[in-house]
């Protein structure tokens, strides 16, 4: 007989913990993964669990599973290693490992295994969701390991409440040790190497923009960042996130100027109000940020090039937080310099020949007049135009075919159109990308702009002014500035006797989102400076990293003491009949007549009936023993119950009388 056969198999009780377990654990993951790639996850660890209940998976055919999905990763995240390739793998290696479940050994190796897959799902997101489930898989595991051990020794299963004040137990005593080593493990300012970016691109914002590039982010309402203001919030019509200005044009694709990236802004002259704010910036790997049109000045760790562009020294692979300040320009750039006048009003040959006629003809009606083609553009808009996001990809002329044969577009459209027409027309303009709006949380008081209110508008340069903001989007749709989807829902259940589905659910978002914040405020916020502080209201005014590691090393070392202490209570105490006898004694020891180390039961009894006559310990600890050392057959019930009630007689001991 080969070892394999010698292991004990696996029931089916047994088997169904372990691939509960292994569900729970690739839940978490699954869900940071892309949809279509974990819907084939989910679907081959179904078809794994099934087909191996009875009969182990033949040799062929797991290779086949492997083969699949390697496939399946390929065809949704190319060839690029990064974090949420190795986690693609992970869980593909997980979703056919219950090929291989015949033995006790075989779960074992699966649960195990298993755990790795929540605790990598925090490389994705450190979100409390993410948590949860992580020590629901946690638990699932604790609860399956001691299944197996009844199932290896034999012994019929422990009740299911039983079971989990077991697991309770055991994650409360680590509780303190995980808590010591969060707050005073020492964190260091800057990471000691670069965090993987990850292989599928992130909704968010680039430096690019392209026909149909932009459909991903509009139907994406996954916040992207979140603002505190200090004081009032700006207006409706103010609330601009500036990101990337794209000014050079190939006839398809608007990208960034590379000599406006490395050149220093110039001075704008503001206009009041100026807006003191925080934003929290969701992570997107890459490197541009947006703040409020236009920021004052560029925090610490960033910069701020001659578009105004704000930019990170680092990619933005965590959660970030920036204050800042902004005011709406007054005059931006009034003098323009001419090599930046030539770029903003570049234009490629042989694209758009209708739209620089028109351009042309318009320039011929207004002469000198800027300001009155774009009045004029703007007035076209309003009157002819409409919003939607059904829109074909464009052909080689994109702007001629939306002005003058769709008339119909997103911000996409709009703005790059508008910009072509602008230029035909001898005005200097460029493109402009952040976000519009924003919607305010009625819990927190604070601004969520989610990855759907990405837009784009222009910028025109207009003498004496400079660069002015003009967005042709709000033309024909003021309400994708000044209205949104929840202010909508919010009104349409606030007249009637209760709230309509739309407006619970968006109260619904909005509580958790406002609990999601609170944790990247308290959890994922929690650095190096923050633990230097840990103990300012002490007195302690900081904590250098020695002081730190002394620390955890004096809590770990009592919350180790803790936990060996109640392990070996527990073992020394699971049996109820002597917990029970134990308490007993604990009441006479209150009386000074406790029970000593060496001191059998019997003679401790006859020593409190000697000073107590009629304390009746003797025939109770006669029970006790006969039931707990010579094995007798006794009501066991019955001397629990009476071990629990039974009390010290009331009375003065008889070595106190006179």
């Amino acid at each position: 007989m080969n070892g394999a056969a010698a292991l004990p198999p696996l029931n089916p009780a047994a088997r169904g913990w372990a691939l509960l377990t292994t569900a729970l654990a690739l839940l978490p993951l699954l869900l940071q993964l892309p949809t279509t790639l974990a819907g084939v996850f989910a679907a081959m660890a179904l078809m794994v669990a099934a087909l191996s209940w009875r009969r182990r998976v033949p040799l062929p055919l797991r290779l086949l599973l492997v083969a699949t999905m390697l496939v399946a990763i390929y065809w949704q995240m190319g060839a690029s290693p990064g974090r949420d390739t190795g986690c693609a793998l992970l869980a593909a290696m997980l979703a056919i490992k219950s090929s291989e479940l015949r033995t006790l050994r075989d779960a074992r190796s699966l649960l195990g295994f298993a755990l790795f897959a929540p605790f990598a799902a925090f490389l994705l997101d450190q979100g409390p969701g993410t948590l949860l489930l992580a020590l629901a898989a946690v638990v699932c595991a604790l609860l399956g390991l001691q299944r197996l051990a009844d199932a290896e020794t034999g012994t019929a299963p422990r009740p299911a409440a039983f079971q989990l004040r077991m697991v309770g137990r055991l994650l409360a005593v680590a509780l303190p040790l995980a808590l010591s080593a969060f707050w005073l493990l020492p964190r260091l300012p800057t990471p000691l190497w670069g965090i993987p970016q990850r292989a599928a691109g992130q909704p968010g914002l680039s430096d690019t923009m392209a026909p149909g590039q932009w459909l991903d982010l509009m139907t994406d309402d996954s916040p992207a960042l979140r603002v505190q203001f200090a004081g009032a919030a700006p207006a409706p019509e103010q609330r601009y996130w500036r990101g990337p200005v794209l000014t050079r044009f190939d006839g398809r694709t608007w990208t960034r100027l590379e000599s406006q990236r490395r050149a220093a802004p110039p001075p704008v002259a503001t206009a009041p109000p100026q807006w003191d704010y925080q934003i929290e910036y969701e992570p997107t790997e890459r490197r541009e940020l947006v703040a409020l049109d236009l920021p004052l000045a560029a925090p610490d760790e960033t910069g701020l090039d001659a578009d105004y562009t704000l930019v990170s020294a680092r990619p933005l692979t965590a959660l970030t937080r920036w204050h800042l300040r902004s005011a709406p320009p007054a005059r931006f750039q009034p003098d323009l310099p001419p090599a930046l006048r030539e770029q903003a009003l570049q234009l490629p040959a042989g694209f758009n020949p209708r739209t620089l006629a028109l351009a042309r003809q318009w320039r011929r009606d207004a002469g000198t007049d800027d300001a009155a083609i774009v009045r004029r553009a703007l007035q076209w808009i309003g009157r002819d135009f409409s919003y939607t996001l059904s829109t074909p990809l464009p052909g080689r002329h994109g702007a001629d075919e939306f002005l003058f044969d769709w008339k119909a577009g997103f911000c996409e459209h709009f703005s790059s159109a508008f910009v072509v027409l602008m230029r035909g027309a001898g005005i200097p303009a460029r493109v402009v990308t952040g976000y519009a709006g924003g919607t305010r949380n009625r819990y927190g008081g604070y601004w969520l702009v989610r990855r759907m209110d990405a837009h784009a508008w222009a910028e025109v340069w207009l003498p004496q002014r400079g660069w002015t903001r003009v967005d042709p989007t709000a033309a024909v749709a003021p309400e994708r500035i000044r209205d949104t989807l929840e202010d909508r829902l919010a009104r349409s259940g606030a007249g009637g006797a209760g709230l309509d589905i739309g407006a619970r659910w968006l109260q619904l978002a909005q509580a958790g989102d406002w609990l999601r914040r609170n944790w990247n405020g308290m959890v994922l916020s929690f650095d190096a400076r923050r633990q230097q502080q840990l103990l300012r209201p002490f007195g302690i005014e900081r904590l250098e990293p020695a002081q730190l590691i002394g620390l955890l090393a004096t809590f770990a070392l009592i919350a180790v003491a803790a936990m060996a202490w109640l392990l070996a209570r527990g073992e020394r105490e699971r049996d109820p009949l002597l917990r029970a006898w134990h308490r007993l004694d604990r009441r006479y020891a209150r009386l000074g007549l406790g029970r000593h180390p060496h001191e059998p039961a019997g003679s401790w009894a006859a020593r409190v009936e000697a000073a107590r006559p009629g304390s009746g310990l003797v025939l109770l600890s006669q029970r006790f023993s006969e039931t707990r050392y010579a094995g007798a057959s006794s009501d066991l019930a019955s001397l629990l119950r009476d071990l629990h009630r039974h009390r010290p007689q009331p009375g003065v001991p008889t070595g106190a009388r006179t």
